[in-house]
């Protein structure tokens, strides 16, 4: 498995300096938190899930959760495990398929050790677990059946934390619960491969919801607990964990409006152009703006609800040339002493010490997401993925 892996090794060949890195569900927990890139959320009651698992796993899709929480009805919970256990066992049936990394959320912690005995063989499927609405009080049971739940069936699991709940948010309790939250992950470091964050259940605890055109930055209240989430445990200086975007509502733009732009080369500055206005046009910008404000923030990855939503998280993910040269220059064995030197593009100066950790971050994403060519851009990146 490797990010852009649905596209014809010639394109890559155009597309990338340093290609995406291969990966396995047994990469080391430092690769896969980097390379979980657009999470697509399913429904875990779809009848067909197996097929929609195959078919976005070939659309360039490389990690998915299966949903037993928000997006079902209390009274269907029952229906979707028992569809989980069918579905795990079709994929298990499908050697040679490439799966996207698997994770299902669930409500209870008691749902993590049943899950796992009820999945059987297909267990070896399965990378881990979404705990929901997470805080210190109510995810250490999950942390603790996710650890037993691993040790009878022998096969590593990931827990990924929701952090959404009202007491991340309100003020007078903000730091208690965030305190309180990495000490409980720090405990079982080994085990949490990345923090979600749930924006929406912040939005709702004040009945607001941005709109298309809006990001979540826009929201003064949402944008001080990214901030606050992001300076106690996402530090660079060991102690932090990656902690990846929140949801994109909106979903308007199909891969078929941009098919038209497609018919000749996309690598045409003409059609990247137009794609990039189409992309405006139809209220895209506001994720791309979104996904360029997560990063800078310290933020990888993102929570995605939708299949469009995933090619344009994967494609702003990509290191630029530029980028990974400073990245390079900072870290080479003589900047050692530090000092300061002016970049290779002539553009900016890099400070080693300062820098050092911004550059140690670029070059895990390139790892990841690859470097793209010097004459490679985003809308490339974007029209190369849709041609496929």
């Amino acid at each position: 498995m490797r990010h852009f892996g649905q596209i014809a090794p010639a394109v890559r060949k155009r597309l990338f300096y340093r290609e995406p890195a291969e990966f396995t569900p047994d990469s080391p927990a430092r690769l896969l938190s980097a390379v979980l890139g657009a999470t697509l959320y399913s429904p875990a009651t779809r009848p067909r899930l197996a097929d929609d698992v195959v078919k976005q796993g070939g659309r360039g899709v490389v990690s998915m959760v299966l949903c037993l929480e928000d997006s079902i009805d209390d009274d269907e919970v029952t229906a979707g495990e028992e569809n989980l256990v069918r579905q795990f066992t079709d994929l298990a049936g499908r050697p040679g398929a490439e799966l996207p990394l698997l994770f299902i959320r669930v409500r209870v912690p008691g749902q993590i050790p049943d899950l796992v005995r009820r999945l059987g063989s297909g267990v070896s499927l399965l990378s881990g677990f979404v705990l929901p609405k997470f805080t210190a009080e109510r995810g250490l049971p999950f942390l603790e059946a996710l650890t037993a739940a691993e040790a009878e069936s022998g096969r590593r699991l990931f827990a990924m934390p929701v952090l959404e709940s009202p007491e991340l948010l309100y003020r007078e309790s903000r730091v208690e619960t965030l305190e309180g939250i990495f000490r409980t992950v720090d405990k079982y470091r080994d085990r949490v491969l990345a923090l979600r964050l749930g924006v929406t259940d912040f939005c709702s605890s004040y009945g607001l919801r941005r709109g298309p055109d809006m990001t979540a930055y826009d929201i003064q209240v949402v944008a001080s607990v990214i901030s606050d989430v992001v300076n106690m445990l996402a530090r660079a200086d060991g102690t932090g964990f990656t902690v990846t975007g929140p949801v994109w509502e909106y979903f308007r733009v199909q891969e078929r409006m941009f098919k038209p732009l497609l018919r000749q080369s996309p690598f045409h500055e003409v059609k990247a152009v137009a794609l990039r206005e189409k992309l405006i046009e139809h209220a895209m910008d506001g994720l791309l703006r979104e996904i360029s404000l997560d990063r800078a923030n310290g933020l990888l990855g993102k929570t995605c609800i939708h299949p469009s939503h995933v090619l344009p998280v994967h494609a702003l993910s990509v290191v630029s040339h530029e980028e990974f040269s400073d990245a390079q220059d900072i870290l080479r064995p003589e900047r050692g002493g530090g000092g300061v030197l002016r970049s290779a593009y002539t553009n900016k100066m890099n400070e080693v010490k300062p820098h050092r950790a911004w550059a140690e971050r670029t070059l895990l994403r390139a790892e990841a997401f690859g470097v793209a060519n010097e004459d490679i851009g985003f809308v490339e990146l974007l029209a190369a993925g849709l041609a496929e």
